[in-house]
């Protein structure tokens, strides 16, 4: 077969195929704000309460709230624990990290004709971490499905004469040709090959498309750990208003930032008599960056002094993705009883190309119930139809069809519920919330609900504030290890643990 060979430049290859999943969407389209003390401690139940900066991406009418020129800074001690059963062995991974949860500002202007019924306008700017991507997830267990099976999988129907190297070709040379010509799974296929895990029926028919692994059934020891480092941020630009003494208006409008990098390495051993390849390390690196667009209007309608109403309508946010990845497969072998190690690491970066991602709108209602100077007590309900989630590209949307089909059939429609209430004792304030959020999984299975309660207290010093609260989160999955081939899956139960401080002076 006749190759035509690209233009490569330091070992990049752009590469023409995606490698997106429904994981990468919620990802992205999930909204885990933890946001300043005094929102956290009440689980975020704000929408109809207003006056506080990360209230304001909840509901953009916050902002309208405010008597006066407000500044906070949030830092949060953020660790999140995972617990995995794998084929009853269990296994732990933790992250701990430190970061600025939240950071901006609110300037209130008094319309000077106090006979307007329009008694003050809001401008905010502020930063909210929406998710915090920071991940250690580690399994380990004697599986009874091979890593084998993974590349064995994508292989059939690969011709031999696209996996087998010619004359004066390198591995980064086909490497680099299958991405931009077959991609992603004839990559896969490659790796496999070169490390000998499989070998065709036909082995000298260069059409043939059928492959035998050389991994015999049986027992594998198996240890798989992904680790991953990043964040989701949404900046705010929020506009507000007072319509006489009883209606809060506002528009938020928001852009969004995705950095992520994401690490998962496999390590497999097996002794299964008829094996000729007895051990397996496979490495796979994601990097992703990405920009988004989304905006936000709301209002709170005050029925009386004490009771309270809000609601919010957020659109779908827009983001446009760029990602990178590199791979790495090293196996040992048996030949005349000695082992022989086999690296094939193509030493090259693929580079996809920009795809759209689409994640879901969401629509809240709040009410508050405010106790004269002595306390309040608030509900929030949202809902948030995570089949709607969808990927395209200017390169041919086409391309994601069974990718967005599969999100339609496998996510649905959420709903959260957050209760938060507060209690002053003069300059003292104690406060408590619990949230309940539903699997965006059909199934309810693959990840299930969320659960998770918050305590928190704040004291008032006149010219600032200083916040302090704690939130336990709880959720658990099945985490599938690969795509195809081996789709063993393990239990992982994850604890979100934040300790969370603000600062606040009112200018």
């Amino acid at each position: 077969m006749k190759r035509i060979y690209f233009l490569l430049i330091a070992g990049f290859v752009m590469t023409c195929s995606t490698a997106q999943n429904i994981t990468d969407g919620l990802r992205y389209g999930v909204d885990r704000t933890t946001g300043t003390a005094r929102y956290t401690a009440m689980s975020g139940a704000f929408g109809a309460l207003g006056g506080d900066l990360s209230a304001i991406g909840i509901n953009p009418a916050s902002s309208a709230i405010f008597l006066a020129n407000d500044v906070s800074v949030t830092l949060g001690v953020l660790d999140r624990e995972n617990n995995s059963v794998y084929f009853g062995t269990e296994a732990r991974g933790i992250d701990t990290d430190v970061d600025i949860n939240q950071a901006g500002a609110v300037f209130v202007f008094l319309n000077p004709n106090e006979g307007s019924d329009w008694k003050k306008f809001t401008i905010g700017l502020n930063y909210n971490n929406t998710n915090n991507l920071d991940d250690d997830t580690f399994i380990r267990g004697n599986g009874n499905t091979s890593i084998g099976q993974y590349f064995l999988t994508l292989a059939q129907g690969v011709p031999l004469e696209l996996l087998e190297l010619q004359g004066g070709e390198s591995i980064s040379d086909l490497y680099s040709f299958l991405g931009e010509t077959e991609g992603v799974a004839a990559q896969n296929a490659f790796l496999g090959y070169q490390g000998f895990i499989f070998d065709p029926v036909d082995p000298m028919n260069p059409g043939n498309t059928q492959y035998t692994s050389n991994i015999a059934p049986g027992r594998f020891s198996q240890e798989f750990y992904d680790a991953s480092e990043g964040w989701v941020g949404k900046y705010t630009i929020n506009f507000g208003a007072q319509y006489t003494e009883d209606l809060y208006f506002g528009i938020n409008l928001n852009f969004h930032s995705i950095d992520y990098f994401n690490s998962n390495y496999l390590f497999e051993s097996n002794s299964n008599q008829g094996s000729l390849v007895n051990q397996v390390e496979f490495e796979n690196n994601l990097s992703a960056l990405g920009n988004g667009f989304s905006a936000q209007i709301g209002g709170i309608y005050k029925i009386s002094n004490e009771f309270r109403l809000g609601f919010t309508y957020d659109t779908p946010t827009w983001y446009e993705i760029s990602e990178e990845t590199t791979q790495y497969l090293r196996t040992v072998r048996t030949e005349d009883g000695q082992p022989i190690t086999t690296v094939v690491n193509p030493n090259v970066l693929n580079v996809f190309a920009d795809y759209e991602l689409r994640t879901p709108g969401r629509i809240a209602a709040s009410a508050a119930y405010v106790f004269g100077q002595q306390g309040l007590i608030s509900v929030d309900y949202s809902y948030k139809d995570y089949s709607q989630t969808e990927f395209s590209s200017d390169f041919g949307s086409g391309d994601f069809t069974p990718l967005n089909t599969a999100i339609d059939n496998v996510l649905k429609g959420a709903s959260s519920i957050k209760v938060g209430g507060e209690y002053r004792i003069d300059e003292l304030s104690l406060r408590a919330g619990m949230q309940y959020e539903e699997s965006p999984y059909e199934n309810e299975i693959t990840v299930g609900d969320l659960t998770g309660f918050s305590l928190g207290l704040g004291y008032d010093f006149g010219d600032y504030n200083f916040d302090l609260a704690y939130s336990r989160l709880q959720q658990d999955r099945n985490q599938q290890l690969f795509d195809v081939g081996l789709t063993s899956t393990s239990m992982v139960e994850t604890t979100f643990n934040n300790i969370i401080f603000t600062l606040g002076v009112n200018l």
